[in-house]
């Protein structure tokens, strides 16, 4: 072999630990962010705004949504609700239920009428599974 193909390039090293280094940056910047907060307002104003920045953290840290990155479910989400929206109507004609029910009342299935002979004749050859009359056929 001349070259050496490099595998699973698409798994990110592990710097801080388990964590990647995204995962490191959104866990120690919302740690330093609390923390800032708890130093600069106290710990009323540190835990209303702290928790959740780092409830967001974990979910971009940790949260996959099929197979996606919860970042890039935010990034979605919010340029769709950023973008503007066209809505289409296409209206269809239904078709009434009324005329359905007088076309089932009108055609009825026309009833197939056997002779009594015919009728002996065929119960005969079901009773018998067709071991005797296999030169008769019954029309």
């Amino acid at each position: 072999m001349r070259f050496s193909v490099p595998q699973f390039i698409d798994v990110e090293d592990k710097i801080f630990g388990p964590l990647t280094f995204k995962q490191g940056i959104y866990i120690l910047g919302s740690v330093g962010i609390t923390v800032a907060i708890f130093i600069k307002f106290g710990l009323f104003i540190a835990a209303l705004v702290g928790i959740p920045i780092l409830f967001l953290a974990f979910l971009l840290t940790f949260v996959k949504v099929q197979g996606r990155p919860f970042i890039n479910i935010l990034y979605s989400a919010s340029f769709y609700a950023v973008k503007s929206k066209l809505y289409l109507w296409k209206k269809t004609q239904k078709k009434h239920i009324t005329e359905d029910i007088e076309k089932a009342h009108t055609t009825r299935p026309v009833s197939v009428t056997m002779s009594q002979s015919k009728l002996r004749q065929l119960a005969w050859s079901l009773d018998t599974n067709n071991l005797f009359d296999n030169d008769k056929k019954i029309h």
